[in-house]
């Protein structure tokens, strides 16, 4: 417990902990894209579910720093191209990304009523283990960014727990204001798209600085938070669609 006494333990933890909360705004994005396709009375449930399962995985691969570094060593090769276990992780992971934001996004152009119709059909069960295979490929990089900054291993469990608690207080006011503003929603689905081609660019050896991926997104959301604050002065209505009838009329 010698870190405790140690000004660079504590400078390690809170640096640390700001970023797990910054790295994990991609994880709450797809946690609350998933979660509103749930009924009402179980959002909130697979909310801290899925938020916990990323905590619980971040903390195992942390005690299995051995297992993470024979990730590394190159399987085969393909076309010249070596291939570890690590880059498949990210490979699958960032395609299950691309293409479920693509499946979500194609639901969202559809309309809302064939969307309810899709959202009655998706189960809690589902939900939550298409949550656990993505948080398995999120925490790869919580956990290296982990490595990096800190020393002990305390300090990357305790930053990580807190980072965690935070984005289980912050995740329900992100899904909801995600829910009431489509055009929000819809940026936070490309967010995914970005996120995912990023995942399969590191997967091929292509690295791309996490800075510019995020200044991106902060300049977007930035955007959007001006035009809905233009639009909202303005008095702009909010277009709702309803259903059509048999001759394709709006009723």
């Amino acid at each position: 417990m010698e870190w405790l006494f140690d000004p660079q333990a504590w400078i390690a933890l809170a640096t640390l902990t700001a970023l797990e909360i910054v790295l994990g705004i991609d994880n709450i994005i797809f946690i609350s894209i998933l979660v509103g396709r749930l009924p009402q009375s179980e959002r909130q449930k697979g909310r801290l579910i899925g938020l916990s399962l990323a905590m619980v995985m971040r903390i195992g691969l942390l005690l299995s720093l051995t297992w993470i570094m024979q990730l590394t060593a190159p399987l085969f090769t393909v076309m010249s191209q070596e291939i570890s276990g690590r880059d498949l992780i990210l490979l699958a992971g960032g395609l299950f990304l691309i293409a479920k934001s693509t499946f979500e996004i194609h639901n969202s152009l559809e309309g809302p009523e064939s969307h309810q119709q899709k959202q009655q059909q998706v189960s809690f069960l589902s939900v939550l283990i298409q949550i656990a295979l993505i948080d398995i490929v999120f925490s790869f990089d919580s956990v290296i960014t982990a490595v990096g900054l800190a020393q002990h291993v305390q300090v990357m469990i305790i930053a990580i727990v807190i980072a965690v608690i935070v984005m289980m207080v912050a995740a329900k006011s992100i899904s909801e204001f995600v829910d009431r503003h489509p055009s929000i929603k819809m940026l936070a689905l490309s967010f995914l798209v970005l996120i995912g081609t990023t995942l399969v660019a590191e997967g091929l050896d292509f690295h791309i600085p996490k800075g510019y991926i995020y200044f991106a997104m902060a300049f977007s959301f930035g955007v959007e938070v001006l035009n809905m604050r233009r639009r909202s002065r303005q008095g702009v209505p909010v277009v709702l669609h309803r259903p059509l009838s048999k001759e394709g009329i709006e009723e």
